[in-house]
């Protein structure tokens, strides 16, 4: 519980700071035990403009639990695809509280690998 309660601190704290507009939308992550969530918001409007995670049908592996880095690489590269065709090149990263190694920076280079400015 008591993690769970840091995580919200932090994420509270980056969220003062990091926000999304039409021009530079977010790209806000979020890591449960089993899926990864990854989603482009613009803020001023409270839209998600695109998004990928591992529970949809074409991005699900065989296993049961889909939260590892291999899944933040392909779930990367994913989402920048989708923001590309959505005329999206440059985001601000949300890493959601979350410490910025192993899962979420597997996903932030995939995503840069894939097209994406952060």
């Amino acid at each position: 519980m008591a993690t769970t309660n840091h995580l919200k601190v932090r994420h509270q704290r980056i969220r003062r700071r990091v926000t999304g507009t039409a021009e530079r939308p977010r790209l806000a992550v979020h890591f449960s035990g089993r899926h990864i969530y990854a989603q482009v918001i613009d803020d001023s409007v409270g839209k998600t403009v695109a998004a990928a995670s591992t529970v949809e049908s074409g991005v699900k592996g065989s296993r049961r639990t889909n939260a590892n880095v291999a899944m933040a690489e392909k779930l990367g590269a994913l989402v920048a695809e989708r923001s590309l065709e959505k005329n999206i090149k440059t985001v601000v990263f949300d890493r959601g509280g979350f410490s910025y190694h192993g899962k979420v920076k597997a996903l932030a280079d995939a995503a840069r690998a894939g097209g994406l400015e952060f």
